[in-house]
């Protein structure tokens, strides 16, 4: 079985719920902060901050036990390609002794040949 890897492109439950923990945790601390300055129900953020911690376990438990049907894996990062060779400077000896080579291969190719 292949290992579950999350891909944002993907619209399965478990990769979906991966982007809530921010959003969770922002609302959960304005409502903390908003029952502490409220005054109402005598809620104070030394009191309540536990909360965040049930939310956080909440989404964590949605986010591991979400089904993975209809799952995508991402693109695994494919290497670039090699660079290719690297052409001969001009008047360098690679450069000499390869123009040289050429013009005798063909002229030992050509002497070979067998003669009718």
């Amino acid at each position: 079985m292949e290992t579950y890897r999350c891909n944002r492109s993907c619209g399965c439950l478990r990769c979906r719920y991966r982007g809530i923990m921010g959003p969770v945790v922002l609302m959960t601390l304005g409502v903390l902060f908003l029952l502490d300055n409220s005054h109402v129900l005598n809620l104070n953020f030394d009191r309540t901050w536990p909360l965040l911690l049930i939310c956080i376990g909440i989404v964590l438990m949605m986010q591991r036990s979400a089904s993975t049907e209809g799952h995508v894996q991402p693109y695994a990062a494919v290497p670039p390609f090699p660079a290719p060779p690297a052409q001969p400077m001009p008047g360098s000896p690679s450069s000499a002794s390869s123009s040289v080579s050429s013009p005798m291969s063909s002229s030992v190719s050509s002497s070979e040949a067998p003669h009718e």
